[in-house]
This record gives C-alpha cells, structure tokens and sequence, in this order.
C-alpha cells in the first residue's frame, strides 16, 4: 500500500497545502517590515513576561512598518480556564498594546489571515500532516501510555537518552499493511515525525537576540498531531507562522531547547523559517542571589499587580522599555518628552542574559512619568485608579473635578516638575490637605521653633495675607514680618551668624506651610493656598494658632 493510501485513509479528503498557500498569499510589506505575534494560551492572567514579549512584537512590528496581530493557541484545552482569552486581552488593552489583526475581542477576529484561533484551524493542520504521510515524514504510532513508560523505563535502565527516537520508535518502520489493519481496527494512534535528525550532528542558527547559536539536531520522533486529532504546539505554530506570514518569532529563552525541532519542522514542511528572537529572562534579586520571576510566588508577576498598586501602565511600559534597549534611558533623558513610539528600538541591543526587575527602578521611572504628564492626564490616571479601587475617592475627585485638576496642575510642567507622586495610590494621602473631608489640622513642629514662635508668626501673618497675591508678593509679606519676630529675612545672611537669629524666612513659611497643609513639604505653597481659597486659609491659620496656644498652655 503507497503513502498516499495511508495518508487517505488518515486523513480522507480536505483542501490541499497547494489551496491553503493561495488563501494565504504574502502580505506584500514593504521589505523589513516585521509581521510579529503575541500567541498566548489562555491559561491565566497575563504575566509580566508575556507583556515583555508583547511589547517587544508590538514595538518592533511599528518601527518597522510591519503588522503586529494576536493568535490564541487554545488547542490544550485541558489548561484552559474560563475567561482566559478576555483577561489577556483586557491586560493587553490595559497597556495600550492593541493589535491590528486576530483575535481583538472575546468572539471577535479581525484580519485576512484566520482563524486566528487555532482550535478553528484543525483542518488546516490536517492538510499539511496529509502531506507529511503522503512524503513518509509522518506516520501513525499506536503506542500506549504503558508502552511509552516501559520504552522510557528500559532506556533509563541501559544508560541511553530517553525518548522515541532511532530503534526505540516501535512504529516508525510499521509495514503498510500493518498500519492499515490497526487503523481500520480502530486503535487509537498518535501522528509523529520521521525525524530526519542524526545523532552527534548540529545546526547552526542565528538568532536575533543572541546571535549565533550552535545546537544538536533533533533526532526525535516527536508528536504532531494528539489521539485526538488536535496538533501539538510544535507542530501547530510552525503552520500558523508559516500561513499568517510571520517574518519574526518573539519569545522567551526557555525556547531555545526547542529551537532545533523548530527549524526542523518548517524544513521538512518546505517553510521559509521564521527569524527566531530570544528574550532574556525576567529575574529579581532574592538573598542576594538572582532567580527568574515567578507566577506563583511574585505578585509582581502578574501585570494586574502593577496598575493594583498605582502604577500608570505608560509607567510600566517605559521601565520595560529600559530592559529591551540598554540605550533607552539615555534616549529618554534627551527628549523627556518624546513619545515612546518614537524610540529606535532594535532587536540586536536586548540583553543575552536575564534582565532584572527592579521595583524600586520602576517607581523612579513611575515617578517621572507622571511628572511629564498634564494636569488632564494625571486627573484621568488618578480618577481610573479610585474608581477601582477607592470609590469615596473616586466620588471626591469626581464632584470636585475643576478643584482636582487644578491641585495636580500645581507645580506641573517646566524645566522642574513636581516629582510628588510615584503611583496613584499615593495621592490621596499626599494631597488629603486640599479637602476638608480628608485634612487633618493637627501637626508637629520641628524641635527647633517654638510653639510660641510659630503662633507669633501666623498672628503677624494672618491679617497680611491676601490671595490675589502673586508669588513675590506673598513671599515679600512673609520676609517684611521676619526680623520683628528674631528670624533673619534672608537665607545667606543667617548662615554667617545662625546664633544670631531663631531661624531664617524658610523657617517662617514653614510654619505657614504647616499650619495651612499639616506637611512639612508641598508643591508652591503661594499656589496653594490660593487654590485653597482665602477663607479655607484664613480658617486653617486661626485653628493653627489656637494649636499652638494650646501648646504653650501645655494643653
């Protein structure tokens, strides 16, 4: 019986590969534009690692004029949980990785080139195993469980490399006959690869991340397609990559074992092969040692951590950014306000190694990053965050928006913004003195004014002071009461002779400071308080003195 019998009898009709390469032309980019994919399976949250590896697609597919699109490899559906594909995408949505093709909502598929789903696309796989028969690189393989485990059992036995490979591949020289028997007979069966690997030979791959890479050839027969006709990923990306047109395969280093079978599999299919790109490693420091990124032990792993804690995606995406091009930050220090689209990212300066997150280095880039944003954007960021997970605070910004937006307007822009704010569950303790329902009056004076001093000078400033005041006004009402209450009206002359006074202006707009917000530190204080209103003011400084009164009453 010829291949071509079995491979009916396997596979009886179906369209042919010569039919799917026509449905499937060249996307005809122009040339180096990158067609790259994100393919998760869905089964969990998106992790940090695959927001890496996402960020990476998406960034290199826009530089390069190229094509960014989501497949879902659901085909273990064993692993898959419920809601998986909508929690991947809303991760990918929350961080403003859209795709332009596949799979773009729950149902929803967009693109020339699907199913994008690869549970939708048996029969294409189908096809090209056919085929596979029809060449003798395929063939069925009736092993059991218990005869995989006794085959793996005598190989560990006599000291060999485990695995179904050369003799130990019961099926692979089954006669036709045989074969046609079992089928017909209704055996279950597995299709698998006749590998074409010689053991000891090696192949030679250039990867786009860490360059040349030597590996031993695959000499296994390796599974393609399961007892229940569903292809394993192996065997199913290759296809996928192949029809979808994808030029650059974007993945993390725990797949350059399987880098061999790979490049194997597209050659035995008659396949350009992809260009293969290795990520490094996600790791954190841990006893002073280093260990890759857990899902199980790190929150942080997971990206719904990072927006839990306040982080702003943009943030999030921007210290990412740091650990795909080492270049980066000097890019961003050049144009703090250039769009992250912008930056020339190049696959050949990722690292070759693990790269490390580090939190504290996110939130010092956090910290800039809602630093460069405008009061409307900030507003929106802070909002988003409450609405989740502060809803009284949520409902105070929202019913004082005008009074929100200005408050994070303070200080905004120029050559030195605010840096006030890391992540947005910050804000509301940061900025409680602008809302009455939040501010605590109560405050504590540094050791070195006096109770008496500080409520002399909120008495001698009290009656000065006048909102419509612009800065150097406001400030000159503060330095003309200073040298009547012993504190020197300019900084540097204190410092030649400090005994010589109880403090210096500073320490006497401190005390306003204190008294008008309960902080020791504030953005502009003029600005402040003008925003607060005069009777909001007047109000806070009357309340201080009588703290401070009380004080000296030892009350």
């Amino acid at each position: 019986m010829c291949k071509c019998a079995l491979a009916e009898a396997l596979f009886p009709g179906g369209k042919t590969p010569e039919e799917l390469e026509l449905a499937y032309p060249e996307r005809g980019l122009p040339e180096g534009a990158a067609v790259t994919r994100f393919s998760p399976s869905p089964t969990g949250f998106l992790h940090l690692g695959g927001l890496f590896g996402a960020l990476t697609d998406a960034t290199l597919a826009q530089n390069t004029g190229g094509v960014f699109y989501v497949r879902v490899e659901d085909t273990d559906k064993k692993r898959e949980i419920a809601d998986g594909v909508r929690g991947l995408l809303d991760g990918l949505a929350a961080y403003g990785l859209l795709p332009e093709e596949g799979v773009v909502g729950v149902g929803r598929e967009a693109g020339k080139y699907g199913p994008y789903t690869q549970s939708k696309r048996i029969e294409i796989y189908h096809a090209y195993a056919k085929r596979l028969v029809e060449q003798g690189i395929a063939y069925p393989c009736f092993c059991t469980e218990e005869r995989l485990s006794a085959l793996r059992a005598e190989q560990e036995q006599t000291n060999v490399n485990t695995g179904y490979y050369g003799t130990w591949a019961c099926c692979r020289d089954l006669p036709a006959q045989e074969q046609l028997r079992r089928l017909q007979a209704g055996e279950p069966y597995t299709l698998r690869l006749r590998s074409p690997g010689v053991e000891g030979r090696k192949i030679t791959v250039q990867d786009q991340i860490k360059g040349k890479l030597e590996l031993p050839e695959n000499i296994m027969d390796v599974v393609l397609l399961k007892t229940n006709g569903v292809p394993t990923y192996h065997f199913a990306h290759a296809v996928d990559d192949h029809l979808m047109r994808t030029t650059h395969v974007i993945r993390g280093d725990e797949w350059v074992a399987s880098l061999p079978l790979h490049i194997q599999l597209f050659g035995v299919l008659g396949f350009r092969a992809p260009k293969y790109c290795h990520t490094p490693t996600l790791m954190k420091e841990e006893n002073g040692g280093k260990r890759k990124i857990s899902k199980r032990k790190d929150p942080e792993a997971a990206t719904s951590w990072f927006w839990e804690q306040g982080y702003p995606p943009e943030a999030v995406l921007e210290y990412l950014m740091t650990l795909m091009n080492s270049d980066f930050e000097a890019w961003r220090r050049a144009g703090p306000d250039a769009p992250l689209a912008a930056f020339p990212f190049r696959l050949q300066r990722m690292s070759v190694s693990g790269a490390l997150f580090d939190v504290a280095k996110l939130t010092d880039v956090s910290k800039n990053v809602i630093a460069r944003m405008s009061a409307a954007q900030s507003y929106a960021g802070l909002l988003g965050w409450a609405n989740t997970y502060d809803p009284a605070w949520a409902a105070l910004l929202t019913r004082e928006e005008a009074f929100a937006a200005a408050m994070l307007d303070i200080d905004r822009g120029g050559k030195k913004p605010r840096k006030d704010l890391a992540r947005w569950n910050e804000a509301k303790t940061a900025y409680q003195y602008f809302f009455d329902a939040l501010h605590d009056p109560a405050f504590q004076l540094p050791a070195h004014i006096a109770a008496a001093d500080a409520e002399a000078i909120l008495r001698a400033y009290a009656p000065l002071y006048d909102p419509e005041d612009d800065k150097d006004a406001w400030f000159g009402k503060i330095r003309g009461i200073c040298a009547g209450l012993g504190f020197c009206p300019d900084v540097k002359l204190f410092k030649t002779d400090p005994s010589a006074w109880k403090g210096h202006v500073g320490d006497a707009s401190g005390v306003i400071r204190l008294a008008v917000t309960g902080r020791e530190n504030t953005p502009d204080l003029c600005a402040v308080m003008r925003l607060l209103g005069g009777e909001r003011v007047r109000q806070r400084l009357q309340g201080a003195m009588l703290q401070m009164a009380g004080k000296e009453r030892g009350a």
